[in-house]
């Protein structure tokens, strides 16, 4: 009694046929997909958004900036 056979999804598709019509069938078909794909990509970004920040790697000073601090300074 729960199984779908094609009998059953020939009668579901003529009663959509029916009640949105020939004409508006391709856009609701193409609203549908639409929505799937918004709704995919935001759970898509709700996962991502639970995950700990990466932290950014250490800064690291000038090089040529380092040197000229730690040379003596010069006498005369």
């Amino acid at each position: 009694m729960g199984q779908i056979g094609p009998t059953h999804l020939l009668v579901v598709a003529v009663v959509v046929l029916v009640v949105f019509g020939s004409k508006r069938l391709p856009d609701t078909a193409r609203a549908l997909g639409k929505s799937l794909r918004i709704l995919k990509s935001e759970t898509a970004a709700l996962r991502t958004d639970d995950q700990p920040p990466v932290p950014a790697p250490p800064s690291v000073p000038d090089v040529p900036a380092a040197r000229e601090q730690r040379q003596p300074p010069v006498s005369s």
